[in-house]
């Protein structure tokens, strides 16, 4: 009989993520997949050879630990250009290993046993179980729906002296919603003569809707100085298996951050790195992605504007969310299983992102999928 140890979990509570599980359904059944938020249509081809030409190049080794510096240096090029703010290529930008594993160190950094950390939700599930494996606390703060704004009241009522950092993702993940410059003024006020670090998750800063500007963490000086700014290459071009993510933070918060990054995974993929950085050389590479999401958008709520889903207004990300309340009393959870097996298309409930499940009848769908696709799976839900 083979030796079985025992360890204490340390995350005893934690499940197959409803992304897995859901795209595992929709295979099983042959399903729309229109949950797990990946983009369904082809990849750049002057990025694919310029991956090509790198590896021939002989870009097959390790990339330096904070990240190829031609990289570093377009992505310090672009913050300045977007936000009139310049990050250090040298000391205050590290590639990572896709936005998760920056999210991680982030909070790996900081996050010590005892401490509390402010949540805002619904909120991605990989914030949770990195504050748990530190030994910290989520508190988390709701998201007000319909309109899924922040009751900054609420929030403030949060902060004590064990609070060690605030966590906030803009546009938001998954209910599209975006914080303004009035948001991000009273964070910073809040947080204002306190030693509360906070995670700005930005994956989605190149999508977003209606002429809105994406109010960066690091257009407001104060903030600025407290955070880690958190962001994804492969949400912007397609890319999400590349899994090539991004930190900025000023230079003595970033040479702690790199102590932990170095010891998780030491360096990302190089020749992707590289490809990247050329390819962003041209800022009409990443400019035009919100226009491109809008139009998908738009198309696919003009899709939906017969059926009985009420569609909740989605100011960036490629999600959308959908009230199904005429439909069906089932729980979101129930109903995202009824309507993969009875109608084919997968989808991720919205309770799967509060700590305490919370379910006001809400589904997230994912736009970001070829128009045949999307037309499919409107002609389906619009007959429900």
């Amino acid at each position: 009989m083979k030796t079985k140890i025992k360890i204490n979990s340390k995350l005893p509570r934690a499940v197959t993520t409803i992304f897995t599980t859901m795209s595992a359904m929709a295979k099983e059944l042959n399903a729309i997949n229109l949950s797990q938020g990946f983009p369904d249509f082809e990849v750049s081809r002057e990025l694919i050879s310029l991956v090509d030409k790198y590896m021939r190049k002989g870009y097959n080794q390790y990339a330096p630990m904070q990240g190829a510096l031609p990289l570093r240096e377009v992505l310090s090029a672009s913050f300045e250009l977007n936000h009139g703010v310049r990050y250090d290529p040298a000391s205050e930008i590290t590639i990572t290993s896709g936005a998760t594993q920056a999210i991680y160190v982030a909070i790996t950094t900081v996050v010590k046993p005892g401490d509390e950390v402010i949540v805002v939700e619904p909120a991605f599930d990989i914030y949770h179980p990195a504050i748990e494996m530190n030994g910290g606390i989520s508190v988390p703060v709701k998201l007000k729906a319909p309109d899924y704004k922040i009751d900054w009241q609420e929030f403030a009522s949060l902060i004590n002296d064990k609070t060690s950092m605030v966590i906030i993702n803009t546009p938001h993940n998954p209910t599209s919603a975006v914080f303004d410059m009035e948001d991000m003024l009273k964070l910073q006020a809040l947080l204002e003569n306190t030693n509360i670090a906070v995670v700005s998750d930005e994956v989605y800063e190149h999508i977003i809707f209606d002429g809105m500007q994406h109010q960066s963490v690091c257009r407001f000086d104060d903030l600025r100085k407290r955070s880690f700014l958190i962001g994804s290459f492969g949400k912007t071009f397609h890319v999400t298996g590349w899994k090539i993510g991004f930190c900025l933070a000023p230079e003595y918060l970033m040479g702690e951050f790199r102590k932990v990054h170095q010891n998780v995974v030491f360096a990302g993929n190089h020749p992707m790195q590289m490809a990247l950085a050329e390819y962003m050389e041209k800022p009409a590479n990443y400019l035009g992605v919100s226009e491109f999401y809008q139009q998908k958008r738009d198309y696919f709520i003009d899709l939906m504007k017969d059926s009985r889903f009420k569609a909740i207004p989605s100011h960036g990300t490629y999600f959308q969310l959908f009230d199904y309340s005429e439909i069906s009393d089932m729980s979101d959870m129930d109903f995202t299983v009824w309507l993969t097996r009875q109608h084919r298309v997968a989808t991720i409930p919205l309770s799967y992102f509060y700590t305490d499940n919370f379910d006001n009848k809400s589904i997230r769908i994912c736009f970001a999928k070829g128009n045949e696709t999307l037309e499919k799976a409107a002609e389906i839900l619009c007959k429900i």
